[in-house]
């Protein structure tokens, strides 16, 4: 998903993708712990429905939204924005 399209659904949040951070292929774990290091992410946006049942997603220092789609393409990501914002404020 291009991060500037999705951006665009949130104003006002920097939109990061993993590609565009660099860390394409590296598994949900060290992924996790990645993200936790680094002070810049509030929330973590997947479509990876069995994260949760794969990683402690309590340890971790910012917000989780696992997203139930079919697809991570913008088409299908874009309709969730206004929910994502609505929690993410609540944060």
């Amino acid at each position: 998903m291009p991060a500037g399209a999705f951006s665009r659904a949130l104003p006002g949040h920097a939109v990061q993708t993993v590609p565009r951070a660099g860390w394409a292929g590296i598994k949900n774990g060290l992924l996790l712990k990645l993200i936790a290091g680094s002070s810049q992410f509030d929330v973590f946006v997947t479509v990876d429905k069995n994260l949760r049942h794969q990683q402690n997603l309590r340890a971790v220092p910012f917000a989780v939204a696992v997203l139930r789609l079919k697809s991570n393409n913008i088409a299908d990501v874009r309709p969730f924005a206004p929910e994502l914002l609505r929690r993410a404020a609540a944060v």
